[in-house]
């Protein structure tokens, strides 16, 4: 299915003490710009979201806002450094022996020394965190998809439309480019008369004549690829998603064939339709941009 790269997505999650609002909004953008905005004290959880939105996600610019609420009770560990306290000991009794001075060093006197007891964040249990924050992610990313969906189908409507008038549009220059030739034909033997009189011009001279001319407005060419490029790019609006990149390529080479008749017509009508033609390819590029 055909994806617009614009859509917001949003959802709220919570357990008895966390609480996650997760916000996602994209927009057009040649490749996939990620920028994930995670709380400091999540930021572990940086990587992890980022594969996670990949896999739903293949182009655009892609802002998520992850708020967090932690509404569980303070956890506190108490910690106690054996290790630091033996040697706060051994430096007393090595100053007493020194100094000669007695060594009245009390168990409360040590427990209050810098760093025997500390005291320590616990840190969140991870994989309970994650579980409830990928929930989340992914009812987020479901609002979003929706909404992607819901925009790519008006966007494949309306390009779809366009490729029918621009079919029309090829059609017409093909009806017209015989009526050229005629018209410049009997210009010619008008001319040709006129200058001659009487005398008579010989037909093989007037065939050539009209041969060159056709050769140098001969569009048959172009029109028959652009004819080509349309039902390519319908079938690629078909064919599901990340069709963008092939969209876009498809309209870079109509606009080159429009251009091509348009430097070639040597006739008013075929010029306006040709504009007309350009004007509508550009209309389906813009729509295009916005293709994931």
């Amino acid at each position: 299915m055909i994806k617009s790269m614009t859509g917001f997505g949003r959802a709220e999650v919570l357990d008895e003490s966390h609480r996650f609002t997760i916000e996602i909004k994209t927009v057009n953008h040649r490749y996939l710009d990620l920028s994930v905005r995670l709380p400091r004290q999540l930021g572990f959880f940086e990587t992890a979201v980022r594969a996670y939105l990949k896999k739903y996600i293949v182009r655009g610019k892609v802002d998520v806002y992850i708020y967090h609420e932690d509404h569980s009770p303070e956890k506190v560990l108490l910690t106690y450094n054996q290790e630091l306290a033996r040697q706060y000991l051994a430096y007393f009794q090595q100053i007493e022996e020194t100094l000669k001075v007695k060594n009245d060093i009390t168990l409360s006197t040590l427990a209050r020394l810098p760093e025997v007891f500390s005291m320590e964040q616990q840190s969140p249990d991870e994989d309970s965190l994650w579980e409830l924050l990928e929930k989340g992610l992914r009812e987020a990313v479901e609002d979003l998809l929706k909404a992607r969906e819901l925009e790519g189908r008006e966007l494949k409507k309306d390009i779809q439309r366009k490729l029918g008038l621009m079919e029309e549009k090829v059609e017409q220059i093909e009806a017209r480019s015989p009526q050229v030739l005629a018209a410049y034909r009997e210009k010619l033997e008008a001319k040709a008369a006129e200058l001659l009189h009487d005398m008579q011009i010989e037909e093989s001279r007037i065939a050539a004549e009209v041969v060159i001319y056709a050769d140098k407005i001969c569009s048959d060419e172009e029109t028959v690829r652009l004819k080509s490029h349309i039902k390519n790019m319908g079938l690629a609006l078909d064919s599901g998603e990340g069709a963008g990149r092939k969209l876009d390529f498809l309209a870079q080479e109509m606009n080159r064939e429009s251009n091509t008749i348009l430097s070639k017509a040597n006739d008013l009508e075929i010029s306006n339709i040709a504009i007309d033609l350009k004007t509508e390819i550009e209309k389906i590029r813009e729509q295009i941009q916005n293709i994931e």
